[in-house]
């Protein structure tokens, strides 16, 4: 029984020696981020390098030919996906700009001290931005209804014509304008708050001291002290908007005539309605390639100068 004693204790001191020559203090930390690392591996790194390589090939079936660059070829030659591009960038030249400047007009509005239930305030114009997307757009396809729409019969009040706003070329583009601006306003709304938050009470005290006026200090003294928040606001809303999918794809699913026919929504149509994954997988490249270059450019024309 000794004997067995002493193999059994002798078999579990080398098993908690081994352990502790496995786990150190310098490798332990890969033992915790390798499960996370793995699984970004598998459904980031792979998904990116395989659509690269299929944007190189044709797909049919299960059938898989080299290409080369036709793939690209062919899509400086669509007249869908110029048509889709200058969409995508008409609702970003519009949107961006009149959300983000209602973004900090509300914002230096909650900021205000004179204001009362601010809480309240800022959650019911942040409610938006986390509302199902889904319900969301069947509300505002119900409210902008030619017939029914309670937008039309106020308009009626007014004396106006009935606007057919999800079918007609023009109003359709507005209508999911005015959904992007109803949804992301108080999103940007907070990130401006805090913003606001973070500038010095000392600096508007010594203004006022000088004799400078409140519209004056917002001009010198807020707006130079939220560059970098427009900076984050500015290229963030931009790469959000040239990924633009969910409100063409719900309201009017690319139309009428594809009149809100964005990059995002003719590359879902193009892989997911007619299979044709490697000349979608083309447009993915180019739309990144578009959103880097566009970002890199806000950044030099916003950005501080090195």
């Amino acid at each position: 029984m000794d004997q067995t004693e002493k193999v059994v204790n002798t078999t579990a001191n080398l098993q908690v020696k081994t352990r502790k020559n496995v786990l150190t203090p310098k490798n332990a930390p890969y033992f915790f981020i390798g499960p996370a690392f793995l699984l970004i591996l598998i459904f980031t790194v792979y998904p990116v390098i395989s659509s690269f390589v299929l944007s190189f090939q044709e797909v049919r079936g299960v059938q898989k030919s080299f290409v080369g660059l036709a793939n690209y070829s062919r899509l400086f030659h669509d007249p869908i996906f110029y048509k889709s591009l200058l969409n995508t960038f008409q609702i970003l030249i519009v949107q961006v700009p009149i959300m983000l400047f209602f973004s900090l007009l509300i914002a230096v509005g909650l900021h205000s001290s004179m204001l009362r239930g601010k809480a309240f305030f800022r959650i019911s114009y942040f409610m938006p931005a986390i509302t199902a997307l889904a319900a969301a757009s069947i509300v505002f396809m119900i409210l902008l209804d030619e017939h029914f729409g309670l937008v039309n019969y106020f308009l009626s009040f007014l004396g106006l014509d009935a606007i057919s706003w999800l079918n007609t070329p023009f109003w359709a583009k507005v209508s999911v304008i005015l959904v992007m601006t109803w949804r992301w306003t108080g999103y940007n709304m907070v990130i401006f708050l805090a913003g606001l938050q973070n500038i010095p009470a000392d600096l508007y005290e010594a203004a006022s001291i000088d004799g400078a006026g409140k519209v004056k200090q917002f001009f010198m003294i807020t707006i130079p002290q939220l560059k970098p928040v427009f900076i984050f606001t500015v290229v963030m809303s931009t790469i959000g908007t040239l990924q633009l999918f969910d409100e063409p794809f719900i309201l009017t699913n690319g139309g009428p005539n594809a009149a809100t026919m964005t990059i995002t929504l003719y590359l879902y149509e193009t892989g997911f309605k007619f299979f044709d994954f490697g000349y979608a997988s083309a447009i993915a490249y180019v739309l990144v390639i578009i959103t880097a270059i566009v970002s890199w450019i806000q950044m030099k024309l916003v950005g501080d100068e090195e």
